[in-house]
């Protein structure tokens, strides 16, 4: 199993970015998928996250201008940023909480893919 992020950038202050990130692999199920970021020398944060249930969550810096979403039959979440601003650079981690399918025997585990920076200027 894989996780690919992409959609980061450097964006002026007050501008958007739609991140996305797509699990591959021998994919049984996901339970819920989420986004999570990191600025220097600051603790990993959860922005915000999706279950199958299509219930969403997120961090109160981000409420009213971040936007989750899924697309269930491509196994992908979506992150679309709006007035984005400098406190939001960091960078941007997907994550998969999901069962897979290895040697006839399925499996729970969290995955997290590579990183995307988001750079807002002010």
């Amino acid at each position: 199993v894989q996780l690919q992020a992409s959609g980061g950038g450097l964006v002026q202050a007050g501008g958007s970015l739609r991140l996305s990130c797509a699990a591959s692999g021998r994919i049984v199920s996901i339970n819920g998928m989420g986004w999570f970021r990191q600025a220097p020398g600051k603790q990993r944060e959860l922005v915000a996250s999706i279950t199958s249930g299509d219930s969403t969550n997120y961090a109160d810096s981000v409420k009213g201008r971040f936007t989750i979403s899924r697309d269930s039959a491509k196994n992908t979440v979506y992150l679309q940023m709006n007035s984005l601003k400098p406190e939001d650079t960091a960078v941007y981690y997907c994550n998969a909480d999901l069962r897979y399918e290895s040697g006839l025997r399925h499996y729970t585990k969290t995955y997290w893919g590579p990183g995307t920076q988001v750079t807002v200027s002010s």
